[in-house]
C-alpha cells in the first residue's frame, strides 16, 4: 500500500523504522493522532472561548468608561454653554456684544481642540488586543509543531 509504505533509515548495520511493523502499533498510532486531532479541535475550541471572554470583559470596562464619558460630557456641555453665556455677558460691558461672543467662542474652540488631542491620545493608547489568549495561541502553535 503506498499511504503505508515503510521508512527506513539506515545506521550502520541496524535499521531503524519510523512506521508501525504490526497491526496493534498501527492501532495505537491511529488512536494516537486521532486523540491529536480531537484535542487540536478542543485546545482550539478553548483558545476560542478564552478570547471571547477576555473580548467581553474588555467590553465591560469600555463600556463602563463610555457611560461615564457621556455623562460628564452632557453635564460639561451644559455647565460651559451658561459659563459662556456669563462671559459674553460680561464682556460686553468692555467690547460690543459680538466681539464678546467671538473671543469666547475662540477660548472655547482652543479649549474643545486640546481636550480632543488629548483624548485621542489616551485612546491609542488602550490596548484592547486579548494579550492572555494570544500568548497561549502561540505557547499551543509551539507545542503542535513539536509532537507533529
Amino acid at each position: 500500500m503506498a499511504g503505508h509504505r515503510d521508512y527506513f533509515r539506515q545506521e550502520g548495520e541496524q535499521q531503524v523504522t519510523w512506521w508501525p511493523q504490526n497491526a496493534q502499533e498501527r492501532e495505537s498510532l491511529g488512536g494516537m493522532l486521532g486523540d491529536l486531532a480531537t484535542q487540536s479541535a478542543s485546545l482550539v475550541r478553548d483558545e476560542v472561548a478564552l478570547a471571547r471572554q477576555e473580548l467581553r470583559e474588555k467590553a465591560k470596562v469600555v463600556q463602563s468608561a463610555a457611560i461615564v464619558l457621556a455623562v460628564g460630557a452632557m453635564l460639561a456641555l451644559v455647565s460651559i454653554l451658561v459659563l459662556c453665556a456669563t462671559v459674553i455677558l460680561a464682556l460686553a460691558e468692555y467690547v460690543k456684544p459680538w466681539q464678546s461672543a467671538l473671543i469666547v467662542g475662540l477660548v472655547f474652540a482652543i479649549g474643545a481642540a486640546i481636550s480632543l488631542t488629548i483624548g485621542i491620545g489616551h485612546l491609542k493608547q488602550t490596548n484592547l488586543k486579548p494579550e492572555q489568549t494570544m500568548e497561549t495561541i502561540e505557547e499551543n502553535k509551539e507545542w503542535l509543531k513539536e509532537i507533529t
